[in-house]
């Protein structure tokens, strides 16, 4: 376990992020191409922790954070069009195999039932193509069964989190709970499940531009498509106050036809726009922060167990919250661990922690958030059960 000399805690009393003129954020919406591909290894890989649990006892070596959603071909039209190809999904990693059911099955069955349970019937038209292979022999070391009480970091590799959330991560953040919401989606059937939300601050004034697709079935005509817009702006505006909001800002306003506006027959862009990939949507708190430190690994489909692209970059952000809300003076965390692989996860060789506190941090303090720090390396292993179980979100 790290000694309070390994852990390097910086103080400053620079000002808080948010205090700079200006700011940017994104999230990427459950229906988002790279979200369903977040979203379908990341399900991959929890059926798999499962299925190597059930059988060694253990979760054994495989990563599945490749993934790639080809778009299909459509063509929309009010009261409804038709997919004209279909969306592919590819899907590769290394595994570890099983001995009474192919993992490749485990796999296929999980990425499938986690698209039908997320886009309904559209989830049946994805095809799939899982493309396996086994493990490096060297890397099934690090979750091997051996003396060590927990596993091995399987990469050389960083985290960082930080708290709190600007009022612009919020206001972002709460868009994306309205827009993916049961009264949200009662409302307005037209509405699909591919949005994204791109937040912006000129000093204290936040603008949410959202690309939000229509599905063309619940919609009948040009005039009905900005009827139907104009209603979702008012209610975002009445749930998200104090944001100036914009939707789908490419329609043009002069419409006559299906192709100038944004309409869908599955309300997915992937149908006939966009293609998809792990890793380039949302890091592991919802959102893209090019005004934060942040990590570009791919946490969705990673081992849980022992890939700490995975488990440091969620880690992070927890301990960043917790220290903000546990330590007096605090005003801003950020967070960063760095690991070595081959060494125990719970074992990073940089802990480093850097803390806005106006009024300066004791030593009392310092040694508290070294203790905080080793308390959450310590229960990793409740960490790992929280991914396995799919109670903790990684995009």
């Amino acid at each position: 376990m790290p000694s309070p000399e390994d852990a390097a805690l910086s103080v400053t009393t620079a000002p808080m992020q948010w205090s700079t003129r200006t700011e940017m954020c994104e999230h990427k919406g459950i229906g988002h191409p790279d979200s369903l591909c977040d979203g379908a290894v990341e399900a991959a890989a929890r059926a798999a922790c499962r299925a190597y649990l059930e059988t060694y006892g253990a979760i054994q070596h495989f990563n599945l954070d490749k993934a790639l959603l080809i778009g299909g071909i459509s063509q929309a039209r009010f009261g409804g069009g038709e997919l004209v190809r279909p969306m592919r999904l590819i899907i590769s990693g290394p595994v570890t195999e099983l001995p009474s059911v192919p993992i490749q099955t485990v796999v296929e069955q999980a990425v499938r039932g986690y698209l039908v349970e997320t886009l309904g019937n559209i989830g049946n038209a994805i095809g799939i193509e899982v493309i396996l292979r086994p493990s490096a022999p060297n890397l099934r070391r690090v979750t091997s069964p051996s003396p060590l009480p927990l596993p091995l970091a399987n990469d050389t590799s960083f985290g960082v989190g930080y708290a709190p959330l600007s009022p612009l991560e919020n206001a972002v953040l709460r868009a994306a709970k309205t827009l993916r919401s049961s009264e949200f989606r009662k409302s307005f059937e037209a509405a699909g499940l591919d949005y994204k939300i791109m937040g912006s601050r000129l000093d204290a004034r936040l603008r949410l531009t959202i690309a939000l697709a229509f599905v063309d079935r619940y919609v009948q005509g040009v005039e009905d498509y900005f009827t139907l817009k104009r209603r979702i702006v008012d209610y975002l505006a009445e749930h998200l106050p104090g944001c100036e909001i914009e939707v789908n800002t490419l329609d043009d306003p002069t419409a006559h036809h299906e192709n100038e506006i944004y309409l869908t027959v599955t309300g997915l862009s992937a149908e006939h726009g966009d293609d998809g990939e792990v890793g380039r949507g949302n890091r592991t708190n919802g959102l893209i922060t090019p005004y934060r430190p942040m990590s570009l690994e791919a946490a969705a489909g990673k081992n849980p167990a022992a890939h700490v692209g995975k488990l440091y970059n969620v880690l992070a952000h927890r301990l960043a919250g917790r220290i903000h809300a546990d330590v007096d003076g605090i005003d801003a965390v950020t967070v960063r661990l760095l690991s070595a692989i081959g060494r125990r996860i719970d074992q990073p060789q940089l802990a480093a922690i850097d803390v806005v506190a106006e009024g300066g941090l004791s030593l009392t303090r310092q040694h508290q958030i070294v203790e905080m720090t080793k308390q959450q390396l310590t229960a990793i292993p409740d960490l790992v059960n929280e991914l396995v179980s799919g109670t903790l979100s990684v995009f």
